[in-house]
């Protein structure tokens, strides 16, 4: 197989998250990837590959006499995002790309270097759109693609390398797949997420997470006796939102500025919940938004009564930085093997967060490679096979690294 031909057979499995479901895997239809990647993996010679929890794991033994070297990991996420349509994913494939804007011919929506200049950059490269009426799923079968290709490369071609552990988890787009992650029996001591960014990026910094309920209680009455009596708790929570700081949303910040974002609004006169996430790359800016938002909640309550406005916290991930400089070779290593394939090593911060985050904190530091996908998420999301064979070589690059 090629990295393209593993990417178009991943992408044509419908595998969307869902982040109501409550159970693990979310969706069973997770698990028809986790199969085929299962079957894939102990044709390659892997052993011990099983699914456990919705993921899979499997080990590639070291080459003799290579016992000793560092036991690399890699690992990507089988969902994908339930934000947009992620079922009958069509892909258009454009041969030798012409810089231009694209027709995606499924909606009629066009793919336009006006609002992705990225595009210019693609001149010449086989690009893979979706058809406009799906995402395509490059967030992150393109990741699953290029682990295996690197994989059976180093199998086919005997390539000498210590113990190379891989896995693919369920419901990273959720946040809870990596939380049943079995750190010990991915028997590994360093590891890369392979998930978002180009060919050159490598990312070891990201948010600190809390995700913020605040429920409002009001007291409902006929409107036409109401005065003096009803509490609109829609009121209170339109308050509650409006003193938070005008200028920390997603969309008036960038780099390492945090934010606060209202995802979910449910409610009527006597009962409303909001919710959000928060957001800061500072351990020190993420507490004092939580006090904001606690003193604001606070200040609902003495005006409209104790009760009235219910503030529940809670940390959801941590940025992985703390953990990744003890153990900088994982970095180091990365960035030695993009310089050799011609590239310039680009860490960039991530504006969210990844399964590696989370395993970076379970014992496993985990700082994350780039696939090469642009624009996940949507009906604009691309991909080059250029792009993809670039990441495969990074990857294989660090397996020949470690083996040194």
């Amino acid at each position: 197989m090629s990295t393209l031909s593993r990417f178009l057979k991943y992408i044509r499995i419908d595998s969307p998250s869902d982040p109501k479901s409550g159970l693990t895997p979310s969706t069973d239809i997770q698990l028809k990837v986790a199969e085929c990647l299962k079957a894939e993996m102990e044709e390659l010679g892997l052993v011990n590959v099983r699914i456990d929890k919705g993921a899979v794991y499997g080990i590639l033994p070291a080459t003799d006499g290579y016992e000793d070297k560092t036991k690399i990991g890699f690992i990507a996420h089988m969902d994908t995002a339930p934000e947009f349509n992620g079922y009958g994913v069509k892909p258009q494939i454009i041969e030798n790309y012409d810089g231009k804007d694209v027709l995606l011919k499924g909606s009629g929506h066009i793919l336009s270097v006006a609002d992705f200049p990225i595009l210019q950059t693609l001149k010449g490269e086989k690009l893979i759109t979706t058809d406009g009426t799906t995402l395509l799923g490059a967030d992150d079968k393109a990741g699953i693609a290029e682990i295996l290709q690197a994989v059976e490369t180093v199998v086919k071609e005997n390539i000498p390398h210590g113990q190379i552990s891989v896995a693919f988890t369920p419901d990273e787009e959720i946040g809870t797949g990596i939380h049943s992650f079995d750190v010990k029996g991915f028997d590994a001591e360093l590891a890369y997420t392979v998930d978002g960014g180009d060919w050159e990026s490598i990312s070891y910094e990201n948010f600190n997470a809390v995700s913020a309920v605040v429920e409002f209680n009001g007291y409902s009455i006929h409107p036409g006796s109401a005065k003096g009596k009803m509490k609109n708790s829609q009121y209170m929570a339109f308050e509650f939102n409006s003193l938070l700081p005008a200028g920390e949303k997603p969309e008036y910040t960038s780099g390492f500025e945090g934010f606060y974002h209202l995802t979910g609004v449910n409610g009527g006169t006597e009962k409303t919940t909001l919710e959000y996430i928060v957001r800061d790359h500072d351990a020190d800016k993420i507490a004092h938004k939580q006090v904001v938002m606690q003193q604001i909640a606070d200040f609902i309550n003495t005006k409209y009564g104790e009760g009235s406005c219910v503030l529940t916290l809670k940390e959801q991930y941590r940025n992985m930085k703390e953990k990744i400089l003890p153990r900088f070779e994982v970095i180091t290593a990365a960035e030695n093997v993009i310089r050799a394939l011609g590239g310039n090593p680009v860490s960039e911060a991530v504006r969210g967060g990844t399964d590696g985050a989370q395993l970076c904190y379970m014992g496993l530091p985990c700082p994350n490679l780039g696939t090469g996908g642009m624009n996940a998420h949507g009906r604009y999301e691309c991909i080059t096979e250029e792009r993809m064979e670039k990441c495969t070589g990074v990857i294989l690059g660090i397996i020949k690294e470690f083996a040194k």
